[in-house]
């Protein structure tokens, strides 16, 4: 933090501030929310800003129905279909810790935002439905989790609900997600049965009743199990056998060390009812003591420190028309050293140049605040007027970028078709912008003008209709084209690699940046190309930024 003493414009000693600086990024704890669709990922989010104090009554899902509209989900489209389509991003402040909090889709067909998003935090909490456990989506999601070592809670929902006996539960996540699980609460039944539960570590039992919410006199200090008091609030039956599992698991996995978890090598699980507000503030308490401050990011030139005094950081979500009525275009920036300031030059490195920010935002949902300055964790929107792609950088001169920020190969692609032709510039524009969100990609087929959409799943083509509608007010279409899937293509002889995109010109496109791409039909064309062109590599992630 050497030059940061020379901030002349900061009040106070050089100690003074440079305690404030580290209190400020101390903190601090950044994380997103990950589930399989209809887990209750939006619930618990909500349940969690309800603690925050950030908001004072939580939208319903129920059968994928919203009664009230969730605060994390902004999009009409969204509210419509009861599902979330785009990341959300919200802060709010818990006994003295600034949370930053993603609410990440849960849909499969939206999976690249979710993996993107997950680049941007420090920790995640992941959402098992305990009726139905580990989902395909489940697995996708702890897959890039694994990858980058990022530590996981698991908060296991729905306990209100008959569902999957709990030790076959654990043993299926640890089975199916390859993580080691350190349950800290413990069930007492299910179902109509669930009586609430059991806090492992401060020895207290937290009391359900159905249909209510859980308060502070829903808690019971228990030291002892064998005490009485257990029979009493429980019944017999139910004492004996909280009892053998508590020694079962004291047991089996004994104290939590913080240091496995932060690692990624253990996930401390919860239980509860996100849409009961039950067992969630136990999760949040313990989230709070143990979830990692900013962390250390690699870059392409060293690894900067989130203590450093030299800003910088990265964007890693760009929404455009966040307000349909302004037609504004907000681009996620991940603060991951330093001290932003509003109104301060800043180097973005991919255009060298410098720009400055008037009027950044931190968020809840789909409210705004201007902000004077933030620090590491912190993610702010900035108005953006194109200057931004994903995984641009900003820092106060040095020429880096971060890195890990992949572009994946689509699973579906459709040629888009102007079913309109005087609007155009409009289709242009809306494809453009849309997909500089990253929820889609756009390729142009090679020697053409033929545009080609890459998704994850058919969702995303519903989204990106309605939304060029409804926000540029133009027509489109899409027709399925037989690909199988997208490779990026580079080779240190430029003449084969020109030669291979001319002879294979049906299969060949760029995407936006103009790298070229291979369009499989199948995996046995795929496998064929690689064998046949050993000059030439396939890949099949494309990193941001390379």
């Amino acid at each position: 933090m050497r030059a940061i003493f020379n901030k002349m414009q900061l009040k106070g000693s050089k100690e003074q501030y440079i305690m404030k600086y580290e209190k400020e990024i101390n903190r601090r704890k950044s994380f997103a929310i990950i589930s399989h669709p209809d887990a209750g990922k939006t619930t618990l989010t909500e349940k969690l800003l309800l603690f925050g104090g950030a908001i004072q009554t939580a939208g319903a899902v129920k059968s994928n129905k919203i009664k009230k509209h969730a605060t994390s989900d902004f999009m009409e489209i969204e509210r419509q279909r009861g599902i979330s389509v785009a990341t959300s991003v919200m802060s709010f402040e818990y006994k003295g810790n600034l949370i930053n909090l993603l609410d990440t889709p849960g849909h499969k067909d939206f999976a690249e935002d979710t993996y993107r998003t997950l680049t941007a935090v420090d920790s995640v909490i992941l959402v098992i439905d305990s009726v139905n456990g580990v989902e395909p989506q489940t697995r996708r999601l702890m897959e890039v989790c694994s990858m980058r070592a990022t530590p996981v809670i698991v908060f296991i929902n729905k306990m209100d609900r008959d569902g999957k006996n709990r030790f076959d539960l654990l043993e299926e996540i640890e089975a199916e997600l390859k993580i080691s699980l350190h349950p800290m609460t413990w069930p007492i039944n299910s179902g109509k049965e669930f009586k609430g539960v059991y806090n492992l570590h401060d020895k207290s039992l937290r009391l359900f009743t159905a249909s209510t919410k859980a308060d502070d006199e829903d808690v019971v200090a228990i030291g002892d199990l064998s005490s009485p008091v257990l029979q009493q609030k429980v019944g017999d039956r139910d004492a004996d056998l909280l009892r053998e599992d508590v020694e079962l698991i004291d047991g089996v996995y004994g104290a939590l060390n913080p240091a496995d978890y932060l690692s990624g090598a253990i996930a401390p699980v919860f239980f509860g009812s996100a849409v009961n507000n039950f067992g969630v503030q136990e999760m949040l308490d313990t989230f709070i003591q143990i979830a990692p401050t900013p962390r250390d990011r690699e870059t392409s030139v060293r690894k900067v420190q989130a203590g450093e005094d030299k800003f910088s950081g990265f964007i890693f979500k760009i929404h455009a028309n966040l307000d349909p009525k302004h037609r504004d275009r907000i681009a996620f920036m991940r603060v991951c050293s330093g001290r932003f300031e509003r109104n301060k030059y800043y180097t973005h490195v991919r255009l060298d140049k410098d720009v400055r920010f008037t009027n950044p935002y931190t968020f809840l949902a789909r409210t705004k605040d201007i902000v004077e300055d933030a620090y590491p964790g912190d993610v702010v929107g900035l108005f953006d007027t194109g200057n931004f792609k994903i995984g641009d950088t900003l820092t106060e001169g040095e020429k880096f970028y971060f890195t890990g920020i992949p572009t994946f190969s689509p699973e579906i692609f459709k040629e888009l078709v102007n079913k309109d032709p005087m609007k155009t510039k409009q289709l242009e524009k809306g494809i453009q912008q849309l997909t500089d969100e990253g929820v889609a990609q756009l390729f142009t087929q090679f020697g053409g003008n033929k545009k080609i959409i890459g998704c994850v799943g058919d969702l995303q083509f519903e989204v990106i209709q309605y939304r060029l509608l409804q926000e540029y007010g133009a027509a489109c279409e899409f027709r399925t084209l037989p690909f199988y899937k997208a490779c990026w293509l580079t080779s240190t002889d430029k003449n084969k690699l020109n030669d291979f995109l001319r002879y294979k010109q049906q299969n060949a496109a760029e995407d936006k940046d103009g790298s070229p791409v291979y369009l499989a039909q199948s995996e046995w064309f795929l496998n064929t190309e690689i064998t046949n062109n050993p000059d030439i590599t396939f890949h099949f992630t494309n990193e941001v930024n390379k």
